[in-house]
């Protein structure tokens, strides 16, 4: 695999600072049932890294000492690790709100039955990946079959009230990728497309769609140095810049925590080794949390910062404008 880092770390990209702390996104690991084409984390069925149930004692400690609102699990696939249900079951108990980033496939990936029916026993969010409504556009980008299989995921959530206007409390939301080095279209009438299409050919029905830009880390960054379109990617993210973007990036409330319990600004910047920084001479830990404020703390930055806030900007919650301009540069190829 091309490393990226090398290519991104000089860098323009505007100074910020954090604002208070409201989300832990924590991965769980970095195995996988799926190897997509576009996952930033380089994430598949060999990984072994795992994060071990100590370190997700510290991470309950933290939620209750700091009051966070939201846990966001994420991977790999966050439920293939172990403790992946006490660690859920025990911060839903202190009234944290869970996010579970979901494959779909896992939940009929041998070994993890009745994981649908536990995600909404807790009430747990769940966000879905789901890059396209066209079977041969997932299956590209995803693996062969996988569509048919995230459908089928789909169709048992909703079955168990998941996007349901009848259980507000049950939410499922989609994660929209591009095929390819571009832009994602506007989040807003995308998402309509979605909605339009998920439930006349298969019933289903969800709350949100998240159009997220494909970050050029990992294995996406890898794939366009060997095609030879980094560099022009890295033009169109930087062309489509919108300053205004800034002030709601999602590094600026959340902590991205690896399965060593080392602290990241976002998890972009953890799959780049760039750490959060650290208060001391060693890398900041979860435990840090306990004692540590980062309130007003400088974000480590990058060239790839400019996915963030290029277009109507992206986060783990989607766009960060919905209604941003829809100029060319936002949907060239």
């Amino acid at each position: 695999m091309h490393p990226t880092f090398p290519l991104l770390k000089d860098t323009d990209f505007p100074a910020i600072r954090r604002k208070a702390l409201d989300t832990l996104q924590v991965n769980l690991g970095y195995k996988c049932n799926q190897s997509c084409l576009h996952c930033h984390v380089g994430a598949g069925p060999n990984r072994t890294e795992m994060m071990d149930a100590a370190t997700m004692d510290v991470v309950l400690a933290v939620l209750a000492h700091r009051q966070i609102k939201t846990l966001d699990l994420t991977g790999g696939a966050p439920e293939l690790n172990t403790g992946f249900r006490s660690l859920v079951a025990r911060a839903r108990a202190l009234g944290v709100r869970v996010i579970d980033r979901c494959n779909l496939t896992i939940l009929s990936e041998p070994g993890q039955e009745g994981l649908a029916e536990f995600l909404a026993e807790h009430q747990v969010e769940v966000t879905a990946s789901l890059p396209c409504y066209s079977p041969a556009n997932v299956d590209r980008q995803r693996g062969d079959g996988v569509f048919e299989r995230s459908i089928a995921g789909l169709q048992q959530l909703n079955a168990l009230g998941y996007g349901q206007a009848s259980h507000p409390e049950l939410v499922l939301n989609l994660v929209y990728n591009p095929q390819g080095p571009s832009l994602p279209p506007p989040q807003e009438a995308l998402q309509a497309d979605y909605k339009r299409e998920l439930l006349a050919h298969f019933g289903i029905r969800f709350n949100h769609l998240f159009a997220l830009t494909n970050m050029p880390v990992q294995r996406f960054g890898s794939t366009l140095v060997s095609k030879g379109q980094f560099a022009t990617y890295m033009q169109l993210l930087r062309s489509a810049y919108r300053p205004d973007n800034l002030d709601t990036v999602m590094c600026r409330t959340l902590i991205s925590v690896d399965w060593q319990g080392q602290l990241y600004d976002c998890d972009f910047n953890q799959m780049l080794g760039m750490a959060l920084p650290a208060s001391g001479p060693q890398p900041a830990r979860i435990e840090d949390l306990l004692t540590r404020d980062v309130l007003d703390q400088p974000i480590a930055i990058a060239d790839h910062c400019y996915g963030c806030t290029a277009g109507q900007g992206s986060s783990c919650g989607g766009a960060l404008d919905d209604k941003a301009s829809t100029s060319p540069l936002v949907h060239a190829a």
